[in-house]
């Protein structure tokens, strides 16, 4: 029986939303994609919610890959407000499932940055009774020991938990833990899958 249910945060009960973020800064759509090459989409991005690297040695790493646009990639990240957005369901989906006797937390990979420069967006967190945000474990999904970790804190049942999240990797991990799996698409289609494993 499903007790506990755990929520991935970007994309999931926020906007992760950094392409509307680079063309609100006044960028055009070839800049935007030069910027995302080196930054974004660049293998390092995950270091950034790791929590390891120094956001000197992320930045040094994001302008050795595309040195013409030194400016434009500091002018990004000299302030990251409104990358990460509230979604206005986020509250009262948690008030709902809370209402109804579950525990509801978070699981995500997320970086001080965010959690720091888009602290509105995670106006939701004190409905929530508990979780983790990666940089300050150091660990990210889909490491098993991140899922093993927040079980263990919280003391939860992996069998009576279910994890919602945008990523299907990140999915399939926490299945591989014993946790019931779902992929975000929409709000309707995982209220629709809750049913499905008895949470009204």
């Amino acid at each position: 029986m499903i007790k506990n249910i755990i929520f991935d945060i970007g994309n999931v009960l926020t906007d992760f939303r950094w392409r509307g973020f680079l063309l609100d800064k006044g960028f055009d759509e070839e800049m935007v994609e030069r910027i995302a090459a080196a930054t974004f989409r660049h293998p390092l991005w995950a270091e950034i919610d790791r929590g390891v690297w120094t956001e000197e040695q992320l930045m040094a790493a994001f302008l050795k890959e595309d040195p013409g646009i030194e400016k434009e990639i500091q002018r990004t990240f000299d302030n990251i407000h409104g990358m990460v957005t509230p979604r206005s369901y986020a509250i009262p989906w948690l008030k709902e499932l809370k209402g109804k006797g579950y525990r509801v937390l978070y699981l995500s990979n997320f970086s001080r940055k965010a959690e720091v420069e888009c602290s509105d967006c995670l106006s939701f967190i004190p409905y929530m009774d508990g979780g983790i945000l990666s940089y300050k474990e150091q660990l990210v999904k889909p490491d098993p020991a991140i899922y093993r970790l927040l079980l263990e804190r919280y003391g939860l049942v992996a069998e009576d938990s279910v994890f919602i999240d945008d990523t299907p990797e990140n999915v399939e991990a926490a299945r591989a833990m014993g946790i019931h799996g779902i992929v975000f698409h929409t709000k309707e289609q995982v209220d629709r899958e809750l049913s499905d494993l008895g949470v009204k």
